[in-house]
């Protein structure tokens, strides 16, 4: 099978699993080994890097927080990029259970923006003397959590589910801008307190500012939240594919 076979293969198998009832018994059957490995891969991280790597010779014990910020971080970034992908399907081809992925994916980004912004006060308190800068990275980054409860409330505030699906997703697309902005603002821009990338995944997954010993626990954590993030996102898809299923139903009945 050549490449374009396989691509041709890969994307009729990304149409398919947008169909509900595809999307239902396939998530049904890995979530259980997801969960399982979720749990096995973040507690492993985590214990490992809270209690079996030393302190650092400048941030002291400080620099354990580590383990949570930057998994954390990472999520919330790629959790607002899925659901600007779920949201531009749904414009394009009306498919929806990704704009139902994409209003699943929000309240469990928004949840780790705002651990990525509270670990991050407390980390930079003792390094900075402050919680908080209006630094570009962490500037960015509070407007993409103010834009992950807007685009939630957004979908409370509408009843009808096709208006909210439209609106929200445009929401998505112009919020998308800052968490490109979360991820790049120290590139961007030069000043500001915010340390440049401690780890690159750009050239397959490489480390930089960081020792091994700091860096493989670390690398483990951020593997678990992102299976954390993935459980998540297919339990509340489905959550949300049942609840439009409901709404069918009653309107069926009141009509009947």
């Amino acid at each position: 099978m050549n490449s374009t076979s396989k691509s041709k293969h890969l994307w009729n198998l990304f149409w398919k699993l947008a169909n509900p009832k595809v999307f239902m018994g396939w998530s049904g059957r890995w979530l259980p080994w997801l969960s399982w490995l979720t749990v096995l891969l973040l507690g492993s991280g985590l214990i490992w890097g809270f209690f079996f790597t030393p302190d650092d010779i400048r941030q002291g014990s400080t620099v354990k927080i580590i383990y949570l910020h930057v998994p954390a971080a990472l999520m919330a970034i790629n959790g607002y990029l899925l659901m600007f992908i779920g949201s531009l399907m749904w414009l394009i081809r009306r498919q929806h259970v990704s704009v139902l992925a994409a209003k699943a994916a929000a309240p469990v980004g928004m949840t780790m923006t705002l651990i990525a912004l509270a670990t991050g006060a407390i980390w930079g308190q003792p390094m900075w003397g402050t919680y908080w800068v209006w630094d570009p990275r962490l500037t960015s980054f509070l407007i993409m959590f103010l834009f992950y409860a807007g685009y939630i409330a957004l979908w409370a505030a509408i009843d009808d589910d096709d208006t909210a699906a439209d609106l929200t997703s445009v929401l998505a697309l112009v919020g998308s801008v800052f968490a490109l902005l979360s991820r790049y603002a120290v590139l961007f821009w030069n000043q500001g307190l915010h340390q440049g990338t401690t780890v690159s995944l750009t050239d397959g997954t490489k480390q930089e500012n960081i020792s091994n010993v700091f860096f493989l626990p670390l690398l483990l954590a951020m593997v678990g939240f992102g299976l954390l993030f993935l459980t998540l996102l297919l339990i509340g898809t489905r959550t949300e594919l049942r609840m439009r299923r409901l709404k069918v139903l009653e309107v069926r009945e009141r009509m009947q």
